[in-house]
């Protein structure tokens, strides 16, 4: 599925287009990833974020 609601990264508007129509500046999709609980990769995520290897 698309996300087509996207916003602006400066101001804050909403808007369907790429492009902020106030500012013109760089719009970015406001949803959060989505989540999984039988997340394959939790494990690597983890470690990128620890910056170090775990043992699971």
């Amino acid at each position: 599925m698309k996300w087509k609601l996207r916003k602006c990264e400066v101001d804050g508007v909403y808007t369907f287009k790429d492009k902020c129509p106030v500012c013109g500046g760089t719009t970015k999709i406001p949803h959060p990833p989505r989540y999984s609980p039988v997340d394959k990769f939790v494990k690597y995520r983890i470690e990128s974020k620890l910056n170090r290897k775990i043992d699971c």
